[in-house]
């Protein structure tokens, strides 16, 4: 174990769940669970659609301590009741070091989060702006692209725990590589990523140790073992013969 690592493993107390056909323990990556060594540096979840990769990123946030929408640990506003209970049903063993920052990434509520910020903002108080600490500018006055990566320039201090829940949603491939490398920077002030992600961009982080989630259940992969890396590969070299066969 590298000394500031964090999260060290998520078990599935499984002794503990009442029925594996209900949700969301009937999901493909849950059902067969037992546990997962985290990565010191970058855990990615890929798989299909539906296969609960997703869920699991969300319960391990939840379980860690911040908001199922998103945020910092800080955060506890609620715009749905949406989120599984599967976090009740997982344990999480740390490493020694307790992180100074963590945030946690959820391309599809981060609306949610930047209308929450400037919520508080509105309240009266003597701290600074909450939005200081993302720039100093509205996220809801840029693009999706530009609000998440003003997020991860300006509040990602390091030292920190972030999960990211398909951040690829909002960013161009230009930007993915932009994103690359403040993960890198990151990490190299002692940060740890855990990831949700179908971008062969960001599962292309060295030494990243990636899941993939199926009907088999969770089990570790290499990038060029990854559906993702064969198909935009094939594509890219065969472009027009696949799109003939595609098309046809």
């Amino acid at each position: 174990m590298i000394p500031t690592q964090y999260i060290r493993q998520i078990t599935l107390l499984r002794d503990k769940v009442g029925d594996f056909g209900k949700y969301p323990f009937s999901l493909p990556a849950i059902r067969k669970l037992e546990h997962i060594d985290i990565h010191p540096k970058v855990t990615i979840f890929v798989g299909e659609n539906g296969s609960g990769k997703s869920t699991l990123l969300e319960a391990i946030a939840v379980a860690l301590g911040f908001n199922a929408e998103g945020g910092t640990r800080n955060f506890n506003f609620q715009t749905r009741q949406s989120h599984s209970e599967l976090h009740k049903y997982l344990r999480v063993t740390r490493g020694t070091k307790r992180p100074r920052d963590g945030f946690f990434l959820r391309a599809e509520s981060f609306f949610n989060v930047a209308t929450e910020i400037e919520r508080l903002d509105k309240e009266p108080g003597f701290a600074p702006p909450v939005i200081d600490s993302y720039g100093g500018r509205s996220l809801h006055e840029q693009s999706h692209g530009e609000a998440f990566l003003a997020l991860m320039l300006n509040r990602f201090s390091g030292q920190g725990v972030y999960l990211l829940d398909e951040p690829e949603a909002a960013l161009s491939p230009k930007r993915q590589l932009a994103v690359l490398v403040r993960m890198h920077d990151l990490i190299q002030e002692e940060s740890q990523f855990i990831m949700a992600t179908h971008s062969p961009i960001l599962m292309a982080y060295p030494d990243a140790q990636i899941y993939h989630c199926d009907t088999d259940g969770v089990k570790k992969i290499t990038y060029e073992e990854t559906e993702h890396f064969h198909i935009t590969r094939e594509f890219l070299l065969n472009r027009e013969r696949m799109l003939r066969i595609l098309m046809e």
